[in-house]
């Protein structure tokens, strides 16, 4: 491959859609729902070892169902793909003339004439049949195949250097105010979080903060709330 194509393919984003994706919502999951649950306790408790107790069990279980969650739902959808692929293997033995004519109306679907979406259909299928009906017919190709360890492991690391950032500051920004202090640091971390994704992936910045802020703020403001109507001072 050229060094032309390359850079060509290196401008654009989708082939990061899984893992940036993956990683965001963990990061972002981290951050919120740790700060969150510390903020709940902060307004609650005079005391600062039950917040960083908080803190911590928060990080802890929130990364392990982050990274459960993700293996199993990446899980079944890895399922899905590998008994289409098996369906699709079937088809291929049983009725070959049947799936090279589905084919080829895919491509002619897609703006080739007849007599060439024929003809692209029957040299792919010399090449590779079943890579050519999984790809065009199934749309499962090796950007948005289904990787679950990887996912899982993404999405625990992510939520457990999100969650952290809230922890420390559970550990040493003074007791007074705390709730207070994580509300804006974890909407600083927030706000960064949103930006880094947002370049990474090539999208708007200004909307990701936006958004990344403004739901946050609610998840924040709301767990505070509770903190302070059903609080007993620990």
């Amino acid at each position: 491959m050229t060094e032309k194509t390359d850079n060509y393919l290196d401008n654009h984003y989708i082939h990061r859609s899984n893992w940036l994706r993956a990683a965001v919502l963990g990061a972002n999951d981290g951050i919120l729902s740790t700060a969150s649950l510390a903020i709940g306790i902060a307004a609650a408790s005079d005391l600062r070892e039950p917040i960083v107790l908080a803190a911590v069990a928060g990080l802890v279980a929130g990364a392990l169902s982050m990274a459960a969650g993700e293996y199993v739902s990446v899980s079944s959808q890895t399922d899905v793909e590998n008994s289409d692929i098996e369906r699709e293997k079937q088809e291929l033995e049983e009725m070959p003339e049947i799936e090279l004519m589905r084919l080829a109306e895919i491509y002619e679907k897609r703006g080739l004439k007849k007599e060439t979406a024929l003809t692209v259909a029957i040299e792919l299928s010399e090449h590779d049949v079943l890579a050519a009906h999984v790809r065009d017919e199934l749309g499962i190709n090796e950007m948005s195949q289904a990787k679950p360890i990887q996912a899982a492991f993404a999405s625990g690391a992510a939520f457990s250097v999100g969650g952290v950032l809230p922890l420390l500051v559970t550990l040493f920004l003074p007791l007074k105010s705390l709730e207070y202090s994580l509300y804006g640091s974890a909407i600083f971390f927030l706000i960064v979080l949103g930006a880094l994704a947002a370049k990474t992936g090539g999208s708007s910045i200004g909307r990701a903060v936006t958004r990344i802020t403004f739901w946050g703020t609610i998840a924040m403001g709301l767990t505070a709330v509770v903190g302070y109507l059903f609080g007993v001072v620990i």
